[in-house]
């Protein structure tokens, strides 16, 4: 029996008032701060926000 290894996805989440919000990783080879920073035009509160995790979910990371 063969093992297969896989990457984990990177996702971003964040909480905008009372809903969260899950953002998708624009790039896996740049830090969080700098995909903070990225979508920091269409979010102006993640400019004052800082970054916690990850937390791992099933195959994923947040």
């Amino acid at each position: 029996m063969a093992l297969e290894i896989k990457g984990m996805t990177r996702s971003f989440r964040f909480k905008k008032g009372t809903e969260y919000i899950t953002l998708q990783d624009p790039d896996p080879n740049i830090s969080p701060d700098m995909v903070m920073n990225y979508y920091s035009n269409m979010y102006p509160e993640l400019t004052t926000a800082t970054v916690h995790g990850p937390v791992i979910r099933e195959d994923m990371t947040e």
